[in-house]
Order: C-alpha cells, then sequence, then structure tokens
C-alpha cells in the first residue's frame, strides 16, 4: 500500500502538467497588462511634457515676437522722424541733431513738460477783424472745434445744438431742442444745454444740459447715438479723455460719473466735493480736474488709482477750470480773480486780484466765467461779465501771470477756446450767465465770435 502510494507520487511527480503552463501564463500576462498600463501613463506623461513644454516655448516666441515688434515700431518711428527732417536737413550731422531734438520734443510733450512760448507773439486784433456770428435766440452757454479746426459747435439755452463751418461762415447743421416734458417724443435736447465736448478724434460730440442728461451726437452729420443717464442734478461739465472714447461728467450733484462711449455704458462715480461742481477738463493721462464751486477746492482724480489731490486758494467760488499742461492749471472764481497752479502745490503759484478790472461795490460784479489755456504754452484766456475776453502770459515755471491785452465783446463771455493750431481764439457771449439769469444785459447780443491771434509763428 505504502509502495503504491510511493508510485503514484512518482507518477504524478513525472507526469507533465497541463497547468503549469498556465500558471506560467498568468503572471505573464499581468506583466503584459501592467506593461501595457505602465507604458500608456508614461505616454500621457511624455504627452504632458511636451505640450508643457510646447506652450512655454510658444510664450517664449510671443514673447520674443513682441519685442520684435516693438523694435520694429521704433525703427520705424526713427525712420518716419528722419524722412521728415531730411526734407529739412541734408547735412548728415544736423540731420542728426534735428532728430534727437524732436525725439526730445515729443517725450517732452507726451510727459506734460513741454512749454512752447507764444504769448509774446500775439498781435491784439483789431475790431474789425473779430469776427462775429449769430444764430442762436437765447444765450450760448458753451463750444467746441473740431480737431482739424475746420468746424464750431455751439449750443445755447435754446436748447439747439448748431454745426458751424470757419471757412464759409455758415451754418451746416442745426439738432433742434424741444420743449421741457417732451423727453420721450423728442430726440433732441429739451432744456437748456451747459456743456459741450468733443473727442479728439472728432467721432463723438457730447452735451450735457439741466435735465440731467448727457446725449452723445456724430458730429459729421449731428445724428443721435446714445443717451447717459445717471446724473441727479444738471450735468454743467463733460469732457473726453484726449486720445480714447472715455467720457468724464460733473453736476450740481457734487459727483464726477466716468463713461465709456465705445460700450455706451456707466463705469464708476467718483465722490468728493461738499457742493455743486462748476468745471470739468482733461487731458491724455486717466485723470480729471474739477472746480467745486462754494467748497472753494479743485479736485484732480487719479482714476486708476482710486485717489484725488485736493486744492485750495480762492477766496470765493471757483467757477472755471483749464489744464495747462499734466503739471499746471488755471482757475478762475467769482471774487474777479485767475490763478496758476502746480500739482505739486496745493495752493496757487500765483493769483492775480481783480482780474477784469475794479469792480463797483459788487462782490461778484466781475466774476470770472470761462477760462481757456493753449495747452502745453504760455498763453491762458479769461472771460468774465464785464464783457471782456483778457490774454494773459505765464512766466517762468508759471509764477507770475502777466495781462498781454484786452478783447471786447459784449456781453457775458460763457466759454472759451483756443484752437488746436493756437491761430484764433472763440467765445461763447450771451445776454445772461450760463448757470442761471442773476443779470440780464439788454445791450448786449446773443453770438460767438472768432478772435484771430496774428502771429506766423504759433
Amino acid at each position: 500500500m505504502m509502495s503504491f502510494f510511493l508510485k503514484s507520487r512518482k507518477r504524478k511527480s513525472g507526469q507533465k502538467n497541463p497547468n503549469v503552463n498556465k500558471k506560467k501564463d498568468f503572471p505573464s500576462k499581468v506583466n503584459k497588462a501592467l506593461d501595457e498600463e505602465v507604458e500608456s501613463e508614461s505616454d500621457v506623461d511624455s504627452n504632458e511634457f511636451t505640450e508643457s513644454r510646447d506652450k512655454l516655448y510658444s510664450s517664449e516666441d510671443e514673447e520674443e515676437t513682441a519685442q520684435q515688434k516693438k523694435l520694429r515700431l521704433a525703427k520705424e518711428y526713427l525712420s518716419k522722424l528722419e524722412e521728415e527732417e531730411a526734407q529739412k536737413k541734408e547735412e548728415a550731422d544736423v540731420l542728426r541733431d534735428a532728430v534727437a531734438s524732436r525725439l526730445q520734443h515729443d517725450i517732452s510733450e507726451q510727459a506734460g513738460k513741454l512749454t512752447k512760448k507764444v504769448a509774446d507773439l500775439c498781435i491784439c486784433p483789431k475790431v474789425e477783424d473779430l469776427r462775429i456770428f449769430r444764430g442762436h435766440k437765447l444765450p450760448l452757454t458753451a463750444l467746441v472745434i473740431s480737431p482739424d479746426d475746420k468746424y464750431v459747435f455751439t449750443a445755447s439755452k435754446d436748447c439747439n445744438i448748431c454745426k458751424w463751418n470757419l471757412e464759409t461762415g455758415l451754418k451746416e447743421k442745426t439738432i433742434k431742442g424741444g420743449r421741457k416734458g417732451t423727453e420721450d417724443e423728442h430726440i433732441g435736447h429739451t432744456d437748456h444745454i451747459l456743456c459741450l465736448a468733443i473727442s479728439s478724434d472728432g467721432k463723438f460730440l457730447a452735451a450735457g444740459d439741466m435735465n440731467n442728461m448727457i446725449k452723445l451726437w456724430n458730429p459729421q452729420d449731428c445724428s443721435f447715438i446714445h443717451k447717459f443717464k445717471g446724473h441727479r442734478g444738471p450735468v454743467t461739465g463733460v469732457s473726453f479723455r484726449k486720445g480714447t472714447h472715455t467720457l468724464y461728467s460733473c453736476s450740481s450733484d457734487k459727483v464726477v460719473k466716468v463713461w465709456s462711449v465705445d460700450d455706451l455704458a456707466y463705469v464708476e462715480t467718483l465722490f468728493g466735493h461738499n457742493s455743486p461742481i462748476t468745471g470739468i477738463d482733461s487731458l491724455a493721462r486717466d485723470r480729471a480736474i474739477t472746480s467745486g464751486g462754494r467748497d472753494k477746492s479743485v479736485h484732480i482724480w487719479k482714476i486708476t488709482e482710486d485717489s484725488q489731490l485736493l486744492f485750495h486758494g480762492h477766496d470765493g467760488s471757483i467757477e472755471c477750470v483749464a489744464l495747462i499742461s499734466e503739471s499746471n492749471f488755471v482757475t478762475g472764481a467769482d471774487d474777479n480773480s485767475v490763478s496758476l497752479w502746480s500739482v505739486l502745490k496745493k495752493k496757487p503759484l500765483t493769483t492775480v486780484k481783480n482780474a477784469h478790472g475794479e469792480r463797483n461795490g459788487l462782490g461778484d460784479e466781475h466774476w470770472i466765467a470761462s477760462v481757456a489755456a493753449l495747452q502745453h504754452t504760455d498763453l491762458v484766456a479769461s472771460g468774465s461779465k464785464d464783457g471782456n475776453v483778457r490774454l494773459w502770459k505765464c512766466g517762468a515755471e508759471y509764477r507770475t501771470l502777466s495781462p498781454l491785452f484786452n478783447v471786447p465783446v459784449k456781453g457775458f463771455v460763457n466759454c472759451l477756446k483756443f484752437s488746436n493750431k493756437g491761430d484764433f481764439l472763440v467765445a461763447a457771449v450771451g445776454q445772461e450767465h450760463r448757470m442761471g439769469r442773476w443779470w440780464h444785459l439788454k445791450d448786449a447780443k446773443n453770438g460767438w465770435v472768432v478772435i484771430p491771434l496774428k502771429s506766423n509763428s504759433i
């Protein structure tokens, strides 16, 4: 029995078991599957590495491309300057100096540090040289000049906006206003228009009125584009940021609002004034400057930094403000004073008392209703109730203000604008102040005047 058992054990041990290969095949299949899984994971990692590497290289290529683009644009700009200066200069050394001077000029202008001396080149025009235009039934309140100096847009208390051709002296278009209370029926303004602004590319004309609204118009054909609602008081000032379609507005509701004209949308509201705001201006930087009226303050709003600069100096209500450059500005007040400022000083650099002559016992007799500045120059102008436009020369570093000459125009000088080339000045004149009816000058006539500044060098 034992022998049989041993034999069977021997036989079984000597037999070829069919399951042996299966036992060997099983781990091999498992290993193969594992190998396939490992290979697939490694492939994924490899693909991810390749993609990330490609992204990295592509981003480097894009960065290099951007740098190359900047270099190309700089070379094109230099070649353009060389071509322009080569037409004037032929010698290489002179050409090099001319290009360097032109570059420095452009850099200074962009930084707001360039001041052209043009005040001494202006000559007081004769009365017969003034061009006077009539066309509004009620006092004019605002005007703007197109970027090419070919057209003037005027606004009035009659709710109309007129487009004038300076060359022919004819009125080409009229945006007619309607009666108060017909806002839903009438496309034009239905209350007194207080301010105008035109974009630097001449594509948009903005007008603010007593009805708390801003309306956008096409300056080419005077067609309606859009209206902005949001202010809770009369819109007293509008201004386009230079080189953009960003619009700033101020109101008697004591706030400044920012609008995107491209998107036809409201952006934000800026708070800070304690009384109705009377005027606003802006240049290329993302900033706006406002005159605060009875709170006797000027605010410079730094939009991107979400901060503001505060200035005090006049004894009376600050009625108007105009930027000379990014660093300096001029203001006028109802106490008959004009001041020059620097953004680095909280007080005026200089103030001219009784800028429009002695007052006749009334504290607001000759209040300054408007100021204007020929940007990046030493020439500014002011207008008052006394019916005079006075031109001033800014001294070195804007520390002095000297009178140049006086141009009589009968009536309230409610708005002043220099042409972009600086060869003339336009004034909006009315029988009443643009904001109210405190006086009514019966002898004055409603219209606007072109004042030539005779100089071949401006």
